[in-house]
This record gives structure tokens, C-alpha cells and sequence, in this order.
């Protein structure tokens, strides 16, 4: 016998069939069409935003995500749950097409059939086993979503609609192949190419031929029109998020990681700056809450929500889209609430973690941006002082600015004023300037530096605050102003290569400052380190060292620069026992967004919880590559009461306690 089977078994491939299926299906996809075309409309309150360039990029990485199920599958089980189903489902549409193909195209004008001997065979069993995976699968994400639902997993009645609906479908497409097969394959040796099908036959095959038939065109109507229902829906249900996720992966920023847009405050047209309102965020904005799958990833990542902070990064998005959707004149910072606003680190975690290409941060910004702009609101009066000291001084610490580089007149540096001919200029920053503690680790640095024969100039008393924390906090002005003296005094010097202790630093000088006119190598003190020591200019010690190790987020995440720091704490002995979270996962210290200026009021401190997941790795000391961290970590450690169990410290001091001169 031939391999085969025939296409609309029991059903008929005449007008009374194909007529009424395909009059239904094109008006389901009319219905599809009408419905996107309306949220459009909704998405169009937005500002414009272009975000086609490199279309060919764009398509790769929307299409890897979705048929690879790259960003799903970062969160392990019900990653695997529904890239199995994906899959699954996905075999069972490519089989569906391939049926329409033969039966209403290339047999019905040609009379080729290739559903046929050992490619029906494959045919056959991939669509069989892929529609169990399916049911399994499905009912895998039911039991997580019902049964052992996950703290803070929101559920709407949408997704009960979805998860019935797909059960239905599925079980109904088996009921269809074993009514068919009860009657026609049953006791040949094609019905064990289907053995799912083959044990539903086998459990029917008492009915009788004629029940058998009626059962199988009833289901099969039935099944069709539940596939209709599905198309229809798409719009209107979370099932949109098949189109919209994919797309919204095409128009993801393609970076700089976490860069910022950088408002024209020269614009004379611009009657505002920032975000007061929902129509003074962009498109994609908007967009962006149709992609939300509501997965809560983004939530459970976000350190301000586990430390009992008001933020979800999941509920920002999605109050944004009920504002849009629902036509609603409710202030949008009312809306959203202040506490959750201010109350962000930027740390990008939320934004790592998402599998719809989310872009949450910046959308806390441009509110803050408006509050800070435009209200002159501030989340405390601490912020405010920071502000004030960083438009007299230079810095939010309150130092006067000329006291900026005494912290290395014992240490024989080059101040540039004095002499500019230097191999690197090291930008220190407010806190390695200033900061007891961290003027530690710029001493270290600059005592590395020194031994590997690097010539280190700073720029002293004409180094501003490069403006990174004031604008995290909605300053945009007093970031700007900062900035640019900074860029017009490295200009003036001609330096071409800058080393930073301070990622945020570096990220602000090495990414937003190209907005403003500096394009020069931004170079972070780990990577450089690593640098000299692989050019056998610095010589480090090896010293058994049990430690733990925390990536910054503004190292990590921002600018994914993990490996760097490790081989440096390697090379010095160092054994790291890594934290629960660490990587890409690394839980915050609290710093980030501006937030190492204001007070932590709310919630259980950010810092507290880090340092307790560095104690419980056991290790003695837990290093960082950040002097905000440090900081963080110093306060930490006293709010958990680990004095004398964790100590924390940066890279430099490790590596400058190990380094040997170079011989002779």
C-alpha cells in the first residue's frame, strides 16, 4: 500500500466545503487585520520614533528569537515549558499549511501530491508526537499558572480563555485523526506512523463506521471553527503577543546598552522636556505594553520590588498600555505613582531578563526628567543638597572644588594644568576624590599604574561630577552642564585614552558623551588592569585569596564586562565563590539611577539583602569594581551586622597589595 491518505477525509473538497471554510477563514483574518489596525491607532498617540534602521539585523535577531526561542529560554523551567509548546504548536501550523498546499494547490491545479510514501511517514509521526508535546506541555504551564502559581504571576480571565482554547484545539485535532484512522487505518502498517492517533482509534473503534463519520465531520467543523475563534481573537486576547513580541524584538534598541536619549535643551519649539503626559512618550512605548506577556521575569529580577519597594517594572508597563488603551485622562504620574518612580536603581535587570524587548527604564527616566525639569521635584531634600553642592562644587559631597586632587599630591601625579604629556588620563570621580574609602582605591590604582610604568595625569580641581547620578535622577540640565565643561577641558588637552574606577563614569563617558561631542577610548580600571598584566607590564603576586565577587550593574549589565575582573582576581590567587545571583543576574547594590544620593525610606535596604548573599557563599570578602558599590557595601554590611565576617573591597587594592617590581 501507498504511504498516503486522503485530504478532507469524510468532509468532501467541494464548494459545500471550501466554499464556507474559506469564506470564514479570510473574514477571521479580516477581523485580525481590523483589530491590529486599531490598536495602531492607539500606539500612534505616541511621539515618533525610528526604529527600522539596520532592517536586516532587525529581522535576524526577530526571527532567531522566535524560532530559537533564545530569550524564553532564559528562565529554565517555564522557559522549557513553552519552547516545547512553541515548538510543538508551531510543527502542527507548518503541517496544517502543507495539507492546504497539496489538497487546494498543487493537486487540485497540478495534480501533484507529495504527502506521500516516506515523506508522509516523517509527516505523519513529527505532527503526531508534536501535538502531544503540545497537550503536555500546555498542561505544564496551567499546573504553574494555577496550581503552583508563583508569587506576584498575575492571571486574567485571557488566560483561561488561551489555555482552554488550545486544550480544545488540540484535543480535538486527535479525536479527528483517530475517528479517521478507526475507519481507515486501523490494522495497516501506516497507522503506526501515528501512535497517538492510533490509541484514540483504537479506544473508538467499537463505535461503528457510520458514528465514527458523523463524529468526525462533527469535530471537524467544531475544530475548524475553534481555529477561527483563535484567529479572531488574536487582537482582542494576550494571544496578540504571537505578533507583537516577535515584532517588538525587531524594533528593539540596538544600543548602546542602556544608553540614554539626550534631550535638546536649546530647542526653542520644545514647550516641555521629559514626560508629564501619555502622549509625550514614544510609540514603542505603547507598543511596548501589547508585547508584555505579563511573565513577571522583569518584576522578579527588579531589586526595588524584592526589597518591598512600590516598582514593578511589569506594573509600569502595563499601566502605560491601560492609559493608552482605555482612553483615560488619569495623571500619568498619579498613575504610576512617585514612590515607584524614584525608586529604580536603573540597574537594567528587568530589561535583561525580558523576553518581549521591553524598554522599562527609560521610561521611569523621562517622568523623572519632567518631575525634575519641570516641577523641580525631587524624591528628598538630600537630593536637592546633592544637587545644589554639584552646581557650586563640581560634586554632590559637598567638597569645594579645589580640594579635587589633594588626595594624590603624595603620590607624584600629573596634574594636566601643570603637565598634559601623560600616557593615560585617569578620570576619578566624587567618590574616588573625596570619598575615605574609595580615595583608597584610586591610590591603589594609580600605585598599580605607576609600578607597570604607565605616566597617570588627572585633571585635579578642573574634574567635574561627569553628571551620570543627576541624570538618572531627571537633571538632564545640571548632567549637561557638567559635561560638557568636562568634555571641553579633556579637548583642550588632547587626551586620547581615559581610565575610570567608576562604571558609571566610564559608561557615562565612553557612551552619552558621544552625544555631546567626545569620542575618545573610555577604558574601565578592570579591563585596563587585565591589560597591563597580559602585556607582562604588571606583575601580580598570586596569594591564596577566598573571596566572593559582585559584577556592578554598570560594568555587568550595561556594558557586559564579566570576565575581565575575574582573571585579574585570578591572577592574584583569588578563589571566587560566586553568589546565587551573579553575571547577568546580579542582584543590585542599591547605587544605580541616582539612587546613591538619596535615602532608602522604603522597604528593607537593597545593600543589606547583597551583602547577606555575599555572607552566605561563606567567603571573607566580597570585592566589587565600583566605588558606589563599595560604598553600598560598607553601609551593608553594618546593616546586616557582618562586621568582621565580610570585608568588602575593589580589585585595585587586591591586585596593589600583591603587585612586585619589575625586575631588573
Amino acid at each position: 500500500m501507498e504511504f498516503t491518505r486522503e485530504i478532507y477525509w469524510n468532509v468532501g473538497h467541494g464548494f459545500l466545503t471550501l466554499g464556507p471554510m474559506y469564506l470564514l477563514a479570510f473574514a477571521a483574518i479580516g477581523v485580525l487585520v481590523y483589530g491590529f489596525m486599531q490598536r495602531m491607532k492607539v500606539y500612534r498617540q505616541g511621539q515618533a520614533l525610528n526604529r527600522t534602521d539596520q532592517a536586516g539585523a532587525r529581522v535576524g535577531d526577530a526571527v532567531k528569537s522566535a524560532l530559537l526561542q533564545t530569550d524564553v529560554s532564559r528562565v529554565k523551567l517555564p522557559g522549557l515549558f513553552h519552547g516545547l509548546f512553541f515548538y510543538g504548536f508551531f510543527l502542527l501550523v507548518i503541517g496544517t499549511t502543507l495539507i492546504f498546499i497539496q489538497a487546494d494547490f498543487t493537486d487540485l491545479l497540478f495534480g501533484i501530491k507529495f504527502l506521500k510514501g516516506n515523506f508522509y511517514k516523517i509527516f505523519s509521526i513529527t505532527l503526531d508526537l508534536a501535538g502531544l508535546i503540545a497537550i503536555v506541555m500546555l498542561g505544564a504551564l496551567l499546573v504553574r499558572r494555577y496550581v503552583f502559581k508563583p508569587e506576584g504571576l498575575e492571571t486574567k480571565k485571557d488566560h483561561g480563555y488561551m489555555h482552554a482554547l488550545m486544550f480544545v484545539i488540540l484535543i480535538t485535532g486527535f479525536i479527528i485523526e483517530g475517528a479517521r484512522m478507526a475507519v481507515t487505518e486501523l490494522g495497516t502498517p501506516l497507522a503506526g506512523w501515528s501512535p497517538v492517533g492510533l490509541i484514540v482509534a483504537q479506544g473508538m473503534s467499537g463505535m461503528g463506521e457510520e458514528s465514527l463519520r458523523l463524529v468526525h465531520k462533527l469535530t471537524w467543523w467544531f475544530h475548524f471553527l475553534l481555529v477561527i475563534g483563535f484567529i479572531v481573537s488574536i487582537p482582542y486576547t494576550q494571544f496578540r503577543h504571537i505578533f507583537t513580541t516577535s515584532v517588538n524584538r525587531f524594533f528593539a534598541d540596538r544600543g548602546p546598552l542602556g544608553k540614554l536619549t539626550t534631550l535638546d535643551l536649546e530647542d526653542e519649539e520644545a514647550e516641555s522636556f521629559g514626560v508629564a503626559s501619555l502622549t509625550d512618550y514614544t510609540w514603542k512605548d505603547i507598543f511596548d505594553a501589547d508585547a508584555c506577556t505579563l511573565c513577571k521575569r522583569c518584576q522578579d529580577r527588579c531589586p526595588a520590588w524584592t526589597t518591598d519597594k512600590p516598582l514593578s517594572p511589569m506594573k509600569i508597563v502595563n499601566q502605560i498600555g491601560e492609559l493608552a488603551f482605555n482612553g483615560s485622562e488619569d495623571s500619568l504620574v498619579d498613575t504610576l505613582g512617585k514612590d515607584a518612580l524614584w525608586a529604580c536603581t536603573t540597574c537594567r535587570a528587568c530589561q535583561d531578563i525580558c523576553p518581549a524587548s521591553i524598554e522599562h527604564v527609560s521610561k521611569i527616566i523621562d517622568v523623572r526628567r519632567s518631575l525634575v525639569l519641570m516641577e523641580g521635584e525631587f524624591p528628598g531634600e538630600e537630593v536637592m543638597t546633592a544637587m545644589e553642592h554639584t552646581e557650586v562644587n563640581g560634586n554632590p559631597l559637598g567638597f569645594g572644588y579645589a580640594s579635587r586632587g589633594e588626595w594624590a599630591e603624595e603620590l607624584d601625579v600629573a596634574v594636566l594644568a601643570e603637565d598634559s604629556e601623560v600616557d593615560i588620563l585617569y578620570f576619578v570621580g566624587c567618590y574616588g576624590s573625596f570619598d575615605k574609602r574609595n580615595i583608597k582605591v584610586a591610590k591603589s590604582f594609580v600605585t598599580l599604574c605607576k609600578e607597570a610604568g604607565v605616566k597617570v595625569g588627572i585633571l585635579g580641581k578642573e574634574e567635574k561630577c561627569c553628571g551620570e547620578p543627576m541624570r538618572k535622577m531627571g537633571n538632564e540640565y545640571l548632567y549637561q552642564t557638567m559635561a560638557m565643561e568636562n568634555i571641553e577641558t579633556i579637548k583642550n588637552y588632547g587626551i586620547t585614552t581615559v581610565v575610570t574606577t567608576c562604571p558609571h563614569c566610564f559608561n557615562t563617558l565612553k557612551k552619552d558623551y558621544q552625544d555631546l561631542g567626545l569620542e575618545i577610548e573610555v577604558v574601565p580600571h578592570a579591563v585596563y588592569l587585565e591589560k597591563l598584566m597580559n602585556e607582562g607590564r604588571l606583575n601580580i603576586r598570586s596569594e591564596e585569596l577566598n573571596c566572593t565577587y559582585h559584577d556592578s550593574c554598570y560594568l555587568g549589565r550595561h556594558n557586559d564586562i564579566y570576565e575581565a575582573p575575574r582573571k585579574v582576581i585570578s591572577a592574584a590567587g583569588g578563589e571566587i565563590v560566586e553568589m546565587e545571583m551573579s553575571r547577568d543576574q546580579a542582584f543590585c547594590c542599591s547605587a544605580g539611577g541616582g539612587r546613591i544620593l538619596a535615602d532608602e525610606n522604603i522597604g528593607t535596604r537593597i545593600s543589606v539583602k547583597r551583602a547577606k548573599m555575599a555572607a552566605a557563599t561563606g567567603a571573607p570578602e566580597l570585592l566589587s569594581n565600583c566605588p558606589f558599590c563599595l560604598t553600598m557595601f560598607e553601609d551593608g554590611v553594618k546593616g546586616a551586622e557582618l562586621e568582621g565576617q565580610l570585608v568588602p573591597r575593589d580589585i585595585a587594592e587586591i591586585l596593589a597589595e600583591r603587585v612586585e617590581p619589575e625586575k631588573a
